[in-house]
């Protein structure tokens, strides 16, 4: 089994072993099989958040295909517990069908459920930390079930706690609490409010913001299409840089700046991208930036997860000699590193 066929970005060089799991049982089984064989494993749902290296990697990988999705219904809400790997937007698509309020401007994002509180996964103006209630996971260290309730899961800007120790928990379902109603949520994301035409703070209905959404993703190659090099990618590349007042001073007058509640100042990595030069399409017939966003890296056809990271290392060195902020990336590097 070659990685490039199980990650978005069509990178990654061969499995040393492969197993798929269809329930958790068998996930579970898995993973501590091979923990007890001192096996690495490297698990893998909808490989859209992934930049493997050539060389491929010399464990286990493990197809999460677990699938379900339970309700506890109540009056103004629902309680649905979703397996991991369930695809996200499949899961999307039906909360907005189904008048379920919460994670409509996360339309269109590729992967699965279960990777989602990890990453703290979130788009025009939502996070699933909103609406995540609890994360049951198998626990690798004390090799056991845990749930952690939401509180619990130290979520922050594309982080939480999972994330912190990737390798000590496994993900098996997610449970979301969703209010209902054919509104959705306060729309926060200005590039999404004027899109529905609304104002800030106002609301829309959730098919409209679904499909506002998705074309909003389309529009910068952010929706998955095989025909379209542009959407052969880890998504966003690089995270928004969190800055201290004095770095977003230094910064261009005109450049982004979003105070956030701790003092810190969130900026925009595509701006900073773009204004050091890097614009859309910058690289070469095998890898370059999205000709429609700066922040997705892209495989053109016949690129190496080296051609990749030797883009990313110049655009990310580039952003620093020319603002003095150093970008971080948002895809899990396996084998490899910028």
């Amino acid at each position: 089994m070659l990685l490039r066929d199980l990650t978005t970005l069509r990178l990654g060089g061969p499995a040393g072993s492969y197993a798929e799991a269809t329930s958790s049982d068998e996930l579970v089984s898995a993973v501590t099989e091979a923990d007890a064989a001192g096996t690495p494993v490297l698990l893998v749902a909808g490989g859209s958040n992934l930049v493997v290296a050539d060389e491929g990697f010399p464990g286990l990988v493990v197809r999460i295909a677990t699938t379900g999705v339970t309700l506890e219904q109540h009056d103004t809400h629902v309680d649905v517990t979703v397996a991991a790997g369930e695809p996200w937007d499949d899961f999307v698509a039906r909360a907005v069908a189904s008048g379920w309020v919460g994670v409509e401007a996360l339309s269109g994002i590729p992967g699965a459920v279960g990777s989602t509180p990890i990453q703290n996964v979130g788009a025009y103006g939502q996070e699933v930390a909103e609406t995540i209630t609890a994360v049951r996971v198998w626990d690798r260290v004390l090799k056991g079930e845990r749930t952690f309730r939401g509180e619990e899961c130290a979520f922050g800007y594309r982080h939480s706690r999972f994330k912190s120790d990737p390798a000590r928990h496994v993900v098996l379902d997610v449970t979301f609490r969703l209010e209902r109603g054919e509104q959705g949520a306060p729309v926060k994301y200005a590039e999404l409010a004027r899109t529905l035409g609304v104002e800030p703070g106002e609301r829309a209905p959730l098919r409209d913001v679904r499909e506002a959404v998705l074309g909003l993703r389309a529009g910068k190659g952010m929706v998955l299409d095989p025909a379209d090099h542009d959407t052969w990618s880890a998504g966003s590349f690089f995270t928004n840089p969190i800055l201290t007042p004095a770095q977003a001073d230094a910064l261009p007058a005109d450049a982004p700046r979003f105070p956030q509640p701790d003092g810190s100042i969130k900026s925009s990595a595509a701006w900073l991208i773009d204004h050091a030069g890097f614009a859309k399409g910058h690289g070469n017939d095998r890898v370059s930036l999205s000709t429609k966003h700066t922040l997705a890296l892209t495989n053109r056809g016949g690129a190496t997860t080296a051609d990749l990271l030797a883009l990313a290392r110049e655009v990310r060195d580039g952003v620093e000699a020319a603002y003095g902020v150093r970008l971080v990336n948002e895809p899990v590097c396996v084998g490899c590193a910028l």
